[in-house]
């Protein structure tokens, strides 16, 4: 008498993502290198081989998770500056707007921070340097004609300007945590009423 067939399990949208933003968790704690299939998978609740139904390996699920994160960033930054702000305008859009990608996706903006430069080696991760210079080259050229049409301080050392609102801004991943006291847009006006006119009184 011939088995029965088992019934193919469909994984569904929602699960996925369920299944991604567990490991996006997990990846954030531990490391890319620490973190195992098993480990995700108890995390989520099931057996290592069921997860192999959603994702052929852990770097498809980092892959997913980074790249999700990076179109979704992108998008929020194109819109600004197709917007035609000016310098000023431009940077208080670009910050506001970081702020609210680290509320979306705090753990890959975690993973970003301490994966790439090692994910960015393989061919599989390259539009990671590719991004990263893509977002280098926007907030340098913003900066830049700031300082040429007079909306910054023209003894700026661009570069350092621009590593340190960089720093300032992504760090945040570090201890924000969605659903706090502040908004992500609250969290910005703080951020750059201080990185834009000091903590000094005028006197």
């Amino acid at each position: 008498m011939p088995t029965k067939k088992k019934p193919q399990v469909t994984p569904t949208p929602e699960r996925r993502r369920e299944l991604l933003a567990t490991a996006a968790e997990v990846f954030a704690a531990q490391g890319y290198n620490a973190t195992t299939v098993r480990r995700i998978a108890d995390e989520a609740g099931m057996l290592a081989g069921s997860l192999y139904y959603h994702f052929d390996s852990k770097e498809s699920m980092i892959d997913e998770i980074l790249s999700t994160f990076l179109d979704e960033l992108w998008q929020g930054y194109d819109a600004v500056l197709a917007a035609g702000l000016g310098p000023r305008e431009t940077i208080e859009a670009l910050v506001t707007e970081s702020f609210r990608e680290i509320d979306r996706h705090r753990p890959a903006v975690a993973i970003y921070q301490k994966e790439s430069k090692y994910l960015a080696t393989q061919p599989r991760f390259a539009y990671l340097a590719d991004s990263q210079a893509k977002f280098e080259k926007v907030w340098l050229s913003t900066l830049e004609r700031g300082v040429a049409e007079g909306t910054f301080r023209d003894d700026l050392d661009i570069r350092l300007t621009y590593r340190f609102v960089r720093d300032t801004v992504w760090v945040a991943a570090s201890w924000y945590r969605p659903g706090g006291h502040h908004s992500p847009e609250e969290i910005a006006r703080q951020y750059l009423s201080m990185v834009l006119d000091g903590i000094a009184l005028r006197t």
